[in-house]
């Protein structure tokens, strides 16, 4: 039976965290780089992920940052061959990157519609069809998928393309779960409720502002909490199933959500 500390110690293991710079997948990037995993940040903010990976190595750990587009298989070759140039494995594989621009249906033009489901889905086929040619020579990997509660429930009107996109990567995750347990990769999902992040600040920003401001605060009003939960607390959900701790689980989603779902 393993020591605690050996159960949450990545030291050896090294990581993508897509959409990494900010927000959730900061928070992600952050435990797993404290746990001694070496993060590569993959982000179409380029500064912003060079500024979040200089903070991390500041303290000691070691990480790195790339810019991407996930909805570029070009780009998701590249950014799997960085990281195994620059760390010589891929361990952990985390699809955190994801867009919601609130529409209406009526309002929500083709172009909206492909580009939601090109990044929050698309994406996550392209980077686990290209880690898993990784992993299973290696001997197996780590796959977290960044779901929402709106996976499971919708949270808000305006956000039918994002639902769609969610309730897909969850249904990506079983099936990938059950293909590639054979090879030692488990795929499992977290399922994040309201979070405290910069995107969701900028769109109670954007469009129908007041509409949006008055939908997140009777969302906020519904979670038994009683508040927004913070990019940390995915981080170390992360840490968990990143880690030994979650060593008999695949094909799971692990809802974050205050108590959301309860009401």
């Amino acid at each position: 039976m393993k020591q605690l500390q050996e159960l949450l110690n990545l030291q050896g293991k090294s990581a993508i965290v897509t959409g990494g710079a900010k927000g959730i997948g900061y928070g992600i990037a952050y435990r797993l780089a404290e746990a001694g995993a070496k993060v590569l940040i993959a982000d179409m903010d380029e500064a912003t992920a060079q500024k979040s990976a200089q903070e991390l190595t500041a303290k000691g750990w070691t990480a790195s940052s790339v810019k991407v587009d996930v909805a570029s298989e070009a780009d998701v070759k590249s950014m799997i061959a960085s990281c195994q140039e620059k760390y010589g494995s891929l361990d952990i594989l985390v699809n955190n990157a994801g867009i919601y621009p609130p529409a209406p249906v009526a309002q929500l033009t083709e172009e909206q519609f492909e580009r939601v489901m090109h990044v929050n889905l698309y994406s996550a086929f392209l980077t686990t069809k290209y880690a898993a040619e990784i992993m299973k020579p290696a001997g197996g990997g780590k796959i977290i998928n960044i779901t929402s509660i709106d996976a499971l429930h919708p949270s808000m009107i305006g956000l039918a393309h994002y639902d769609a996109s969610k309730h897909g990567l969850w249904g990506f995750t079983k099936n990938s779960a059950l293909e590639l347990a054979e090879y030692k990769i488990w795929v499992n999902a977290i399922a994040p409720g309201g979070i405290a992040t910069p995107g969701a600040a900028s769109m109670n920003q954007s469009g129908s502002a007041q509409q949006m401001s008055d939908q997140t605060k009777a969302f906020t009003a519904k979670i038994p909490m009683h508040r927004m939960g913070e990019p940390d607390e995915i981080g170390m959900v992360a840490l968990f199933l990143a880690g030994d701790m979650s060593s008999y689980m695949t094909g799971a989603q692990i809802v974050v959500d205050g108590g959301a779902l309860l009401s």
